[in-house]
This record gives structure tokens, sequence and C-alpha cells, in this order.
């Protein structure tokens, strides 16, 4: 069906689609990067492993990108129907995790909840390349994301009130999770699209031909290896930073998802259009250096500052990098992979990040006991800026990658 479809028309279904989507991956959100991990905190007392254990999820979602790209192709299932399978398995475990939530099954359910969403996320960038047109896939993609923010906003706030009024009310949120995971499966389902191309080569692990192949691909890798893995690590210091006494800050539930959820959200709320035109528009390797400007900036603010004021400056500052990080991650390969293999350029993409996401809350939670949060944030800075000079004869060569050629649609509403 999906291929008696015109252009316009794959675009409509599948932008409609995924401003539903958005709504619940808004909900999603707020677990990955708040509600979680403050619930092991403040719930269970988790440990440093068990902590990393729970972040890590989403990084080995990550990491089996190409296995699921594989899997997708073997099995010639449409990508958005495969992706809508995977989903359904992170519901299940979130189900289990309401339904009996003791620390093991916690970390356990959430951990596969948040492994599906990141595992489909090769599979999606195939999608947006396909159905969306190459001069306006920035646009289209962040207008979408824009609800998705609106929501996570929302709901940073109501799950912070939640849990402020009594921690045991963290069962309402995995309620929550679980039916938003299953609502984004149900959208899936309702996105056009084909089976992968069949691939020369059965090999899960294929698409690291490109890597060696492809020098421009290799080298903004690496750029994006120490940018990542210096943000990453500050990300979980984030909670733990503000929920942990021993820090010498310790705010409230409220307080925290005010600083962590609603205020960046907001920040990316506000920008996140502007981010989707410069990406369609601007020097692929002059957005991404500014931007991990912006993450080094965010990172000096908080983490050197033990007052409100300080804390929500930080957190602006990251939320409007994090926007143009949002639609630069999701999409920079479309800029620079052959159509056919969009889906394995991701996944190898995917793969790295979710290694550098593996090895950075480990790192994160163990360095804490030996170092100050200060000094950790001072060695991540010198990481994204390290990154940002792997990127610099790209700059000054004023090369771009551009968005392949499409014909000019009215785009939807």
């Amino acid at each position: 069906m999906a291929q008696s479809l015109t252009r316009l028309a794959r675009t409509d279904l599948t932008y409609r689609a995924e401003k539903w989507r958005a709504v619940f991956t808004g909900v999603l959100e707020t677990a990955q990067t708040t509600f979680l991990l403050l619930i092991a905190v403040r719930w269970f007392h988790a440990g440093p492993t068990e902590k990393a254990l729970l972040v890590a999820g989403q990084s080995l979602g990550l990491i089996c990108g190409p296995l699921v790209v594989n899997l997708a192709q073997r099995l010639r299932w449409p990508v958005a129907q495969a992706a809508a399978a995977i989903v359904a398995l992170g519901a299940f475990g979130m189900a289990a995790a309401f339904g009996n939530p003791s620390l093991p099954i916690f970390i356990a359910g959430s951990m596969l909840a948040t492994f599906s969403m990141a595992a489909i996320v090769p599979l999606m960038t195939q999608v947006f390349h396909e159905n969306y047109p190459g001069d306006s896939r920035g646009r289209l993609f962040s207008r979408a994301f824009m609800v998705r923010i609106a929501v996570a906003v929302g709901f940073s706030y109501f799950g912070g009130w939640v849990l402020a009024r009594n921690m045991e009310n963290f069962r309402w949120l995995l309620g929550a999770f679980t039916l938003a995971l299953a609502g984004a499966c149900f959208c899936l389902t309702r996105i056009p699209s084909e089976p992968l191309a069949p691939s020369e080569s059965a090999h899960p692990f294929r698409a690291f031909k490109h890597v060696r192949h492809d020098r421009l691909f290799r080298q903004v890798l690496i750029s994006w290896m120490l940018m990542g893995f210096g943000n990453l690590i500050t990300l979980p210091l984030r909670i733990e930073y503000l929920a942990n006494p021993a820090h010498g800050v310790s705010l409230s539930s409220d307080q925290i998802a005010l600083v962590t959820g609603v205020v960046p959200n907001i920040a990316r709320l506000i920008v996140t259009p502007f981010c989707g035109m410069a990406f369609d528009r601007m020097n692929f390797f002059t957005l991404r250096a500014t931007l991990n400007v912006g993450f080094a900036i965010s990172i000096l603010t908080f983490f050197t500052s033990n007052t409100m004021p300080g804390l929500l400056a930080g957190a602006i500052i990251f939320g409007i990098s994090v926007a143009g990080g949002d639609v630069a991650w999701a999409l920079w390969v479309t800029k620079l992979a052959p159509a056919r293999h969009v889906a394995d350029y991701m996944s190898i993409h995917a793969l790295l990040t979710g290694v550098r996401g593996i090895i950075a809350p480990l790192a994160a939670f163990h360095a804490i006991t030996h170092y100050s949060l200060v000094n950790v944030g001072w060695f991540c800075i010198g990481l994204i800026l390290l990154g940002n000079l792997t990127l610099l004869p790209e700059i000054l060569a004023s090369r771009s990658l551009q968005p392949a050629a499409g014909p000019m649609e009215d785009l939807p509403e």
C-alpha cells in the first residue's frame, strides 16, 4: 500500500502520525531524563552500578541498532512496522515494572522500555529520509518535535508535583509510561513504509564498511564521540547533583523536575523551529560546532552554581543546545549517506552513541567518588572543545553536507 501512495500523501500521513507519537514520546522523555533515575535515587536508594544500569538501557538500544536493521531487513518487514514491534516489547517491560515494582524488576523493566525507544532510531531515520522531502526534512521533524517538547514540559511539572506530594506515587508514573509506550506503538503502525533494500551481505555489522570507506563520515563520528562522551558524562550527574545531599544542593522533587525538565524543555520548545530551519540551510559543521560550545557553557554554568538562578541559567543554555542537537543528531546522516544506506549509516552513528552512553554513566558515578563535580565538569568541557577541533578543517574549508534533492511540495500543517 505504501508504494501506491504519492510522495505528498506519504509525507502527510507520516507527519500526522509523528505529531501524535510525539505526544507519547514527550511523556517517555521525562522518564529517561528525570523520573526513572529520581525514583531509583529517592525510593529504591540504588547504588552506583544500579543507577548506571538504569541509564544504560537507552544506550544498549542504540548499540543494537545494526542488529535491528539487519533483522528487519532479513524479515522483509516494513521499517515502521518493525519499529512498532520493538516498542511493544518496551511496553511489556514497563508494564512489568508497574505491576511489581521491586528494584530488580524496576531496573529490568525500565531498561527494556528505554532500550526499545532507542533501538528504533535507525529505522525511523530511514522513514524520515523516504517520506520527508530533503529540502524540508529539518522543518517537518522539528515541528513534530515541538509537540514532544511541549508535552515533556507539562509532564515534567506534573510528575514532579506528584512525587513531591508522596514518593509512593511513583507507581502512577510507571503506569503513565506504560500507556505512552502502547500509544507510540500504535502511531508507528500508521506510518507508511517499505522493507529495507536487500543487502549483499547478511553480516549484522556490515555497515562498518562505510566507516572505512567514507572519510567524511569517519571524521564526523570521531568528533561526535568526543563531544558526546563529554556531554553524556554530565547528564546523569545533573540529577545526582540536585538530588543527593552530599553535594550541598538537595532540591525537592518538584524543584528537580523544574530544573532538569520544565525549564530546559521550555527553552527547547522556543528555539526548536529555528533549529529545524538552521539544519536545512546552515553549514552543518558550523552548526554542530556552535551547539558544542553551548553544551560546554551549560556544563560550566550548571556545576559551578549552587543557587537557583545559576542552575536555571545552566538549564536554559542546555535546553537551547539540546534543541539543535535533537535535529542534528537524528537527521545529519540523511545529508551524507546514499539513499539506500541511510539506515546503515544511522545504525553505526547510533551504535557509537550507545557505546559512549554505556561507558559514560559508569565513568560518571565512579569518577565523583574520587573527584569533585566541578573537576569532572571541566574534563567534559575539554572533551567537547576537542571535538570541535576535529571539525575545524571542514569549517574553514566552508564545506556543507547538502540534503538530497527533492521536489518542492506543499508542507502539511
